[in-house]
C-alpha cells in the first residue's frame, strides 16, 4: 500500500547521502519533496502541514548540525515523525478486571468488520483466550450467515439469536450476549454491529443505544484503509456520535495510497490498534508504529519476520534440522520439502522477502515472484518414491520421465529441480564443515591443520646427514636396563640397519670421524 511514499523518500534520502554537510537550502529542498510525497499518498492535509513544520524544525537544530552523517540524520527525524504520526508506542487491548471483556466494532458498510470480526477471534483464541462472536448486524442480507461461517473458519463459538435480513433488535441481542458470555464461561465477548454506505442518524443512534447497554471496554472503529480522505471525515462523525478507543485498518494489501493510516490517527487522537493485510484469518495483527514506519523508509521489518517465524515453525523440528546439518548428515529431498513446507506457512514469499531492509529498489523482482512454483516443486518431489528422494543420484532419465508425468511439468523442470538440489547440499556440507573457518564446527582452520600435522608426528628428513644427527628413542626406564638396542636412524634405520649388497661400508669405518656440516 505505502509503495508509492515508499519509493519518492527513497529517491529523497538517496540524494542527501552524499552531501557531507546540509545547508538551509538542502533541508528547504528535502521537507518540500517529503511534502509533495505526503501529498500524493492521499495523507491529509493539516497532517502533512504539521509532519514537515516538525521535520523542518528538527532538520535545523543541533542534532544534524553537528552529527557526523547529517544524511543519515535527517532520514532518522523523519522515522522519527511517522512513528508519532502512527501513534508512537503499540497500544494493547484492555482487559476487564472481571470477564467478560467486550469488544464493540463499529464502522461503514463495506469496511469488512464482519470478517475483521472472525480475525480477531482467531487472533485471541490463539493467545488462550476463549471469545464469543455476537451476530448485531440485523440489517444486512445475509450477515448473521457470514459471522457464523467466521466463527467456524476461526473454530469460535457465534451468539445469533435472530435470523437477520431485516429482523430482530440488535440492542437487544447485544444485551442478552454478555448474559450468554458469562453462562458459557466466553472470557471475550465480540459485537458486529450495522454498517450503512454513509453516514445517518439510524446507524449513529443504533450504535451508541449498542453500546450504551454493552458497556464496552474497547469500541473499535474499522476502516477501509483504501477510501483515501474520505475515512477521516468518517471518522471524525463516528467519533463525534459514538466514540471509539481504537482504530482498526482493513485491506492495507491493497493498492491504494495509504494516507488514511497516516491521517486518522493524527486527526481523532485514537491509535491504530490492529491491520488486516489479507483475505486469510491469519492475516491480522496488532498495529506496530515503529515497524509501519521502518517499512515506508524502506528499512524493512526484521522483527515481524521472526515473530512470525516463530509462530510457524515448529522447535523440535527446527532443533532437529539444526543438528542434522551441524553434525553433516546428508540433506535430503524429504528434508527439503518439510522446509519448504514450514516456509509456505508463513504466508506468501513476496511478502515475506518486502520484510527485508533494501527490498523496496527491487519490487519489480518481488512482483515476478508466483507462489505457484513451490506447488510445483512440492508435486515434482511428491512424484518421487522414497528411495528417489534419499538418493537423487538414482534418478536416471526414465525416472525423470516419469516423475514429470507424475507431476504434470516437463522432464527439463526436473533435472533442474535435482541439479539445484545438489547444489543446496553440496553448501549444506560445506556448511557442516565449518567452511574452512577456525572456531566453526567442523573448521578445517590453520589450527585444525597444525593438530592434525601434529598426530601425524614428526617427519624423518630423506638427507642421509641430516638424518644421522637423529636422536635415538629415550629409554622407557630410568637406568636404561629395560630399553632396546637403539637403532640407526636415517638410512640405515629405514632399511634396517643394513645397507643393501655392493653398498657395504668398509671394514673399521667410523662415521663419527668424519667432518660432516654443522658437526663440532
Amino acid at each position: 500500500m505505502f509503495e508509492t511514499l515508499s519509493d519518492r523518500l527513497t529517491s529523497v534520502f538517496s540524494s542527501l547521502r552524499s552531501k557531507g554537510r546540509l545547508s538551509d537550502a538542502d533541508i528547504d529542498a528535502t521537507t518540500r519533496e517529503i511534502r509533495i510525497a505526503l501529498l500524493e499518498a492521499d495523507v491529509a492535509l493539516p497532517v502533512v502541514k504539521a509532519f514537515v513544520a516538525q521535520v523542518k524544525e528538527r532538520a535545523r537544530g543541533a542534532e544534524v548540525s553537528q552529527a557526523l552523517n547529517p544524511a543519515q540524520q535527517v532520514v532518522k527525524i523523519v522515522n522519527d515523525e511517522l512513528i508519532e504520526i502512527l501513534g508512537g508506542e503499540t497500544r494493547r487491548l484492555r482487559y476487564a478486571k472481571t470477564p467478560p471483556t467486550v469488544i464493540m466494532l463499529a464502522g461503514l458498510q463495506g469496511s469488512g468488520k464482519t470478517t475483521l470480526a472472525g480475525k480477531l477471534a482467531k487472533w485471541l483464541r490463539d493467545q488462550g483466550h476463549v471469545p464469543l462472536l455476537v451476530a448485531a448486524d440485523l440489517q444486512r442480507p445475509n450477515a448473521v450467515q457470514q459471522l457464523q461461517v467466521m466463527g467456524e473458519r476461526a473454530q469460535v463459538a457465534v451468539y445469533a439469536p435472530e435470523p437477520g435480513n431485516g429482523v430482530g433488535d440488535p440492542v437487544e441481542v447485544a444485551r442478552h450476549s454478555i448474559d450468554e458470555a458469562r453462562r458459557q464461561q466466553h472470557d471475550i465477548v465480540i459485537i458486529d454491529t450495522a454498517g450503512r454506505l454513509g453516514i445517518d442518524q439510524e446507524m449513529m443512534r443504533q450504535a451508541a443505544d449498542i453500546r450504551d447497554v454493552a458497556s464496552p471496554d474497547e469500541v473499535l472503529f474499522v476502516v477501509d484503509a483504501m477510501i483515501g480522505q474520505d475515512a477521516v471525515t468518517t471518522a471524525q462523525a463516528f467519533m463525534d456520535g459514538v466514540g471509539f478507543d481504537g482504530v482498526v485498518l482493513t485491506k492495507l494489501d491493497g493498492d491504494a495510497r495509504g494516507g488514511a493510516a497516516l491521517s486518522v490517527r493524527h486527526i481523532t487522537g485514537r491509535p491504530i490498534m490492529f491491520a488486516s493485510t489479507g483475505e486469510k484469518l491469519e492475516d491480522f495483527d496488532a498495529f506496530h508504529p515503529d515497524r509501519m514506519a521502518s517499512r515506508i523508509l524502506d528499512m524493512g521489518d526484521i522483527l515481524t519476520l521472526i515473530e512470525q517465524a516463530q509462530k510457524t515453525f515448529d522447535e523440535e523440528q527446527a532443533a532437529k534440522m539444526a543438528g542434522k546439518l551441524t553434525s553433516g548428515e546428508n540433506f535430503t529431498l524429504d528434508d527439503f520439502l518439510e522446509q519448504m513446507m514450514m516456509v509456505q506457512k508463513m504466508g506468501p514469499i513476496k511478502n515475506l522477502l518486502g520484510m527485508m531492509p533494501g527490498m523496496g529498489q527491487m519490487r519489480d523482482q518481488l512482483n515476478s515472484i508466483d507462489d505457484r512454483d513451490l506447488d510445483r516443486i512440492a508435486a515434482i518431489i511428491r512424484s518421487m518414491t522414497p528411495a528417489e528422494r534419499q538418493d537423487p543420484k538414482i534418478i536416471n532419465g526414465s525416472r525423470r520421465s516419469r516423475i514429470a508425468s507424475g507431476s504434470g511439468v516437463t522432464v527439463t523442470a526436473v533435472s533442474n529441480l535435482v541439479t539445484r538440489f545438489f547444489e543446496a547440499q553440496k553448501m549444506m556440507k560445506r556448511m557442516a564443515g565449518g567452511m574452512g573457518i577456525p572456531g566453526m564446527p567442523g573448521g578445517r582452520g590453520k589450527a585444525a591443520k597444525a593438530q592434525k600435522k601434529a598426530k601425524k608426528g614428526r617427519r624423518v628428513s630423506g638427507d642421509p646427514r641430516k638424518a644421522a644427527l637423529g636422536k635415538a628413542p629415550a629409554s622407557s626406564s630410568p637406568d636404561g636396563a629395560d630399553a632396546p638396542a637403539p637403532k640407526p636412524g636415517g638410512v640405515l634405520g629405514n632399511l634396517g640397519g643394513k645397507l643393501p649388497p655392493g653398498l657395504e661400508l668398509p671394514p673399521g669405518f667410523d662415521p663419527s670421524k668424519l667432518n660432516l656440516p654443522g658437526q663440532k
